[in-house]
């Protein structure tokens, strides 16, 4: 058995090679139609424009789809590892996940508004993808924490720590970075600037506000590499439960089979 075919560590391995090559595609073919300068644009004037912003859209849609998917194992996981009475865990862990199909829904936002266009829209998916989505690694850091070392090492716990660290400094280097641009320029539509000349009024803080986008999109797909090992040791699978042997609208009478009402396929209701 290769290594990804352990349990379901293949969705934490898909949703960071997916999303990265979402940004690294949208960035080469932006630059190559030069929509975009090469250094160091935002994430998003590289889907602003079409071509690209048509496929940065749809994979940034399937991203989120691997997101939600993702949280939901890490959800059940935790579920079953925690016992029932720890109110405190289970709490944490049922806001984790609430926190992180909230950043997903804000990344099918930010897909499908470009900031050119609804850039009220766009901000408000990327307020919900970076700022919710840094509660949520908040609160798997805390569910590390306080789940060691039974659960969870330490070395585990620690390099979480250092990604959400890492995290929000991003985010408040890119907030200042950014409130500093917007009043350097303002009477500017800066949302629909694609283009920066090295010098010019505003320059130094977009670079910085930009390094820090960059930096915190690489911060998120960092913590999902951290899943990695976790979800070697789940897997999930659905139970149907009939609660009737045909489908008529009315009574009808149909011998029961002899394997009995329950019918399992693999993926959905836990197992570890």
């Amino acid at each position: 058995m290769w290594w990804f075919q352990e349990g379901l560590c293949v969705l934490p391995v898909a949703l960071v090679i997916w999303t990265a090559a979402t940004f690294i595609f949208a960035y080469i073919t932006a630059v190559i139609l030069r929509h975009v300068d090469p250094l160091l644009p935002y994430i998003s004037d590289t889907g602003a424009m079409a071509p690209e912003r048509c496929v940065f859209g749809l994979m940034l849609n399937v991203s989120a789809f691997l997101g939600v998917a993702t949280m939901y194992v890490r959800f059940k996981q935790l579920q079953a590892l925690v016992d029932s009475e720890d109110t405190r865990l289970n709490r944490l862990n049922r806001m984790g996940f609430v926190l992180g199909c909230a950043s997903s829904l804000g990344m099918c936002v930010v897909a499908n508004f470009q900031k050119t266009t609804v850039f009220s829209m766009h901000l408000v998916g990327a307020i919900l993808t970076f700022g919710v989505g840094a509660l949520y690694i908040l609160v798997q850091t805390a569910l590390s924490y306080l789940m060691q070392p039974h659960i969870h090492s330490k070395s585990v716990f620690w390099t979480r720590l250092s990604v959400c660290f890492w995290t929000f400094t991003s985010i408040i280097c890119m907030f200042v970075s950014s409130v500093v641009m917007y009043s350097t320029l303002s009477g500017t539509e800066v949302n629909k600037k694609l283009h920066w000349t090295p010098g010019e009024l505003g320059y130094t803080p977009h670079i910085v506000s930009t390094i820090s986008e960059w930096s915190l999109a690489l911060s998120f797909i960092s913590f999902f590499f951290t899943y990695i090992r976790d979800f070697k040791k789940i897997n999930l699978r659905a139970e149907a439960e009939l609660q009737s042997n045909h489908l008529y609208n009315s009574h009808h009478y149909r011998p029961v089979p002899s394997r009995g009402p329950l019918e399992t396929s693999p993926l959905l209701a836990g197992s570890i």
